[in-house]
C-alpha cells in the first residue's frame, strides 16, 4: 500500500476513533488525526504480529481498516491518559 493511502487510512481511522470514544479528547481534530495516523501504524504493526491472515496491503480490506481503527483507539486512549483528559461529553 502506498504512503498516501496509508496516510488516508490513518486520518479516517483517527476520525472514526474520535467518534467511537466517549467523552472529550483534548487536542482537537488536528491532533486526533495525527494520532490516527500513528494509531494506524500501531494497528498495522500489531496485526502483523498477531497474524491471522489480515491483508494489510489492500486499501479496501476490512482487516486493514479494523487494524487501523483499533490502533487509533489505543493511541487516543493512551493520549487521554497521559494528558489527563477525563471530561464527559456535554
Amino acid at each position: 500500500m502506498g504512503f498516501i493511502a496509508f496516510l488516508l487510512i490513518g486520518l479516517i481511522a483517527g476520525a472514526i476513533a474520535k467518534l467511537i470514544l466517549p467523552g472529550r479528547q483534548g487536542g482537537g481534530w488536528v491532533i486526533t488525526l495525527i494520532l490516527g495516523v500513528v494509531g494506524a501504524l500501531l494497528g498495522g504493526f500489531l496485526a502483523g504480529l498477531i497474524g491471522g491472515g489480515v491483508d494489510l496491503q489492500n486499501f479496501f480490506s476490512l482487516g486493514t481498516w479494523i487494524a487501523a481503527i483499533v490502533g487509533a483507539l489505543i493511541v487516543l486512549v493512551i493520549y487521554g491518559a497521559v494528558t489527563g483528559r477525563k471530561g464527559s461529553r456535554a
